[in-house]
């Protein structure tokens, strides 16, 4: 009988602990390691969005929204999965991004994160639009490590935002083979 008390008085508190535990580690945390040294936004606002922004950098020339550019680059220019200096990352169109959105990648860091700059992100409050953020951070957080979903850096808070947004690919500025 006294062993049956025992039991039922530390059963609660062993859900205590493991909802406490549970917050360690493991595969759902969405904690991302601090990056130094990332920079805002340029300049007060030149007025361009992503993709006149990253046609003149890549020389890519396409049309359309952004969320257009991955369709209508088939049968142009090169399209991968795999980030490379240069090539756009073209992110779909969502409820949140309308238009989708473009960035070009500066350099790649490690396998899973790539540093790029881009136009008209992060706009809330409005101080994002118009302006450009150089090279700056984007992860990989895709479960089959393909760059299809990523997180992109928020100037405004110096960190990872928490939207994972779908990725399209890779556009190369390389015409492709045809």
């Amino acid at each position: 009988m006294a062993e049956d008390v025992t039991r039922r008085a530390l059963l609660p508190m062993g859900f205590v602990m493991a909802g406490l535990l549970s917050g360690c580690g493991g595969s759902g945390s969405t904690r991302t390691p601090p990056v130094a040294g990332v920079g805002g936004y340029q300049g007060t606002g030149s007025g361009i969005s992503c993709v006149p922004f990253a046609r003149a950098r890549t020389g890519i020339e396409l049309r359309g929204d952004a969320w257009e550019w991955w369709d209508a680059a088939l049968g142009r220019y090169q399209r991968g999965r795999r980030p490379s200096v240069g090539h756009v990352l073209v992110l779909g169109r969502t409820r949140r991004l309308p238009q989708g959105h473009l960035s070009v990648v500066r350099r790649q860091v490690a396998p899973r994160e790539i540093r790029v700059d881009h136009a008209n992100w992060a706009e809330a409050g409005g101080q994002g639009r118009g302006r450009i953020a150089e090279d700056q951070p984007v992860i990989d957080v895709s479960s089959g490590n393909d760059w299809s979903a990523v997180r992109v850096w928020y100037p405004p808070i110096q960190d990872y935002g928490h939207t994972v947004f779908a990725a399209h690919g890779f556009i190369s500025p390389r015409l492709a083979a045809g």
